[in-house]
């Protein structure tokens, strides 16, 4: 699939036929903007439509920049492979933001043996395990979380309030506490920095807004405050076993693997990575549910079933096909990573053309989503497509929602139970409606894809009481 090219001595022939990168098909697109406004209306559906009608890969022009594009069920397959993790690294999409930290490092911005380093270090603290033998706490933070937004009678804002469900979730399990006075600034500076500094969307006159720096400022003194509440823990035998421990630990005892200039970002992350994430693919997931009364019915059933039990454990949550189904099916139609970006670490060969050394690549992995070679009546929304014997996620490079690669979501199995239980939870407890029937949801794309931030839901009333 891939070969790296060796630079041949004067005079030698090159080993190898593989096309010049010249030749290479271009995407036509508008003077000066390229391909800008078709990406930025669908990502999803562009890189659909170009690898349909360039192959797996193609050249665009996305503000004002050229790019190289592979993609498709192949690209999916080629980044998990050795010569995959060799050929590509992460660290230029990533510097803006660990400058803007004053930091060294992150774990998105480093390969090779650092990046194992650092994903071993956090890797059970952003595992399934991290919640083992606190399912039945979750579902009561997730309670709490419902009764602050979730009133009957009310349109509740899906994104917003689910990123605030997150945040309860993440922050008392992480730390015993919920800094949900923090969600409106770790979400208006996480967005300017991806917008600016990482995806480059915006201009950077963006960093300057006084409203982003207030915001900084107190992600800043989160992290302050959880870094001083940690280490006191620590120092008197209170800490409890989680990924903020681990991470301050790490700093107490190596400052090779963990600086101090590193420690305010790194132990923020996780508020960071799930807040746009997981929040987008829970409100599409309602959507979807919403949309079809026979996946409804099966999902409250189902959900009913599950909270019948006096208390719950890790079986509990993976046996629950219609729900987990319904999360996946969301994740395969609105993807978070749409494309991952890298760059060339050296020439290397990719289906028969030559791919340039720091050459900038968006690698198409999501394409295969909406591929009816995959998926079936791709666009509708199946929660039975990932049960035996169908399990159609499970063909060769079919299904990437959290990446592919070394740098594929480290915390995907404690986002799966987080999904998981939010989604039954509030589908246990409440009655809930779309707008009107033949509603169509409309979705934003920057800095991560998701449902726009004014898709609300009618709460028609409360199915089943709380225990908290």
């Amino acid at each position: 699939m891939a070969t790296v090219l060796d630079k041949p001595a004067e005079g030698e022939a090159p080993a190898t036929k593989a096309r010049p990168a010249s030749d290479i098909p271009t995407v036509p697109g508008l003077p000066f903007l390229g391909n800008t406004l078709e990406m930025a209306k669908d990502p999803a559906a562009f890189f659909v439509r170009c690898y349909r009608d360039y192959g797996p890969v193609f050249r665009i022009k996305v503000f004002g920049r050229e790019s190289l594009v592979i993609a498709g069920p192949e690209s999916a397959t080629f980044m998990t492979t050795r010569e995959g993790r060799d050929a590509l690294r992460s660290k230029e999409f990533w510097e803006g933001l660990v400058n803007e930290y004053g930091a060294t490092e992150t774990i998105t911005s480093v390969d090779g043996e650092r990046h194992i380093k650092l994903r071993t270090l956090m890797r059970e603290g952003f595992s399934r395990e991290a919640v083992q033998g606190q399912y039945d706490d979750l579902r009561d933070i997730t309670d709490r979380a419902i009764g602050r937004r979730w009133d009957v009678g009310s349109r509740v804002p899906v994104v917003e309030a689910m990123q605030y469900m997150v945040v309860e979730q993440l922050g008392t399990i992480m730390t015993g506490q919920a800094p949900l006075d923090y969600v409106k600034d770790i979400r208006f500076a996480i967005l300017t920095i991806l917008n600016v500094l990482v995806t480059r969307q915006r201009p950077r006159i963006m960093m300057y807004d006084p409203r982003y720096k207030k915001a900084r400022r107190r992600v800043d003194e989160l992290g302050q405050m959880m870094i001083t509440d940690f280490k006191r823990q620590i120092a008197d035998g209170t800490a409890p076993k989680n990924l903020i421990n681990d991470i301050v630990t790490a700093n107490i005892e190596d400052k090779d693997i963990m600086p101090d200039q590193n420690l305010s970002l790194t132990v923020t992350g996780p508020y960071v990575a799930g807040l746009d994430t997981a929040a987008n693919t829970m409100a599409a997931c309602i959507y979807g549910i919403l949309k079809d009364p026979e996946i409804l019915a099966r999902v409250q059933a189902e959900a009913d079933e599950l909270f019948a039990k006096e208390t719950l454990t890790e079986d509990d949550i993976r046996r629950l096909p219609v729900i987990n189904g319904a999360c996946m099916e969301a994740m395969r139609l609105w993807p978070i990573a749409v494309a991952q970006m890298r760059i060339a670490n050296f020439d290397f060969e990719y289906a028969g053309f030559t791919i340039p050394k720091d050459e900038m690549l968006y690698i198409g992995t999501s394409v295969p989503h909406f591929m009816e070679e995959f998926f079936p009546d791709v666009t509708k929304f199946d929660v039975d497509r990932y049960q035996r014997p169908r399990a159609e996620h499970l063909q060769k490079g079919a299904y990437s929602p959290f990446g592919r690669g070394p740098h594929s979501c480290l915390g995907q199995g404690l986002a799966e139970v987080l999904m998981a239980m939010s989604i039954a939870r509030i589908f246990h407890r409440l009655d809930l409606a779309l707008p009107h029937p033949n509603y169509t949801l409309k979705t934003k794309t920057a800095p991560t894809p998701g449902p726009a931030m004014d898709f609300a839901v009618k709460v028609l009333g409360e199915r089943r009481p709380s225990a908290v």
